[in-house]
């Protein structure tokens, strides 16, 4: 069976370089890297006193990995923002009388989406990412006077789950003639 069924002679999978993330329905600017989604269901085991040969195996919970975001360092300020919707230094220095927003309960959760595309740039497949929140979040990668990198910001995010979206379906591939 192929791989594809657009064009089934196609055999190179999808680049891991080509993606955006998106939250609040706008792509988060500048967003280099997204760690692995991973789920793992814990294995059951079940041996009966009378059964001498063996135990028998079952699925479990199920638990989701939190997804680490980095982003080059510049002025966008989404990833900040969600952050401090968690818990935010300036409010949680009031008085212990007047401390009423040290975290957003009403939107410190959030959806996002993955987008991944083919190297035409087109949308081939997409992760819809459910109830997520910033459990940690890195301002600045290490400062290096004799380094020559850029500095990356980092967030990680704990999710109740994810999906492969069904309705992101396979492109038709573009073609062109250029110039024409």
């Amino acid at each position: 069976m192929a791989q594809f069924s657009v064009n089934t002679s196609r055999l190179m999978p999808y680049p891991n370089f080509k993606f955006r993330v998106m939250w609040d329905d706008k792509y988060v600017a500048a967003v280099s890297k997204v760690s692995p989604l991973k789920r793992t269901t814990q294995v059951i085991t079940h041996r009966d006193g009378g059964n001498h040969s063996g135990s028998v195996k079952g699925p479990g919970r199920t638990e989701y990995d939190a997804i680490t975001l980095e982003q080059g360092v510049a002025h966008d300020m989404e990833f900040v923002r969600w952050a401090n919707k968690v818990w935010d230094y300036s409010n949680a220095q009031a008085d212990a009388d007047k401390r009423i927003k040290e975290m957003s309960l009403k939107d410190y959760k959030k959806n996002i989406i993955i987008d991944v595309f083919n190297e035409a740039g087109q949308k081939a497949v997409s992760y819809l990412v459910y109830d997520c929140w910033v459990s940690e979040y890195q301002a600045l990668s290490e400062l290096d006077g004799s380094g020559n990198g850029v500095l990356i910001a980092s967030i990680k995010i704990e999710n109740h789950g994810w999906i492969r979206d069904p309705k992101t379906t396979e492109p038709t591939e573009a073609a062109f003639t250029d110039p024409a």
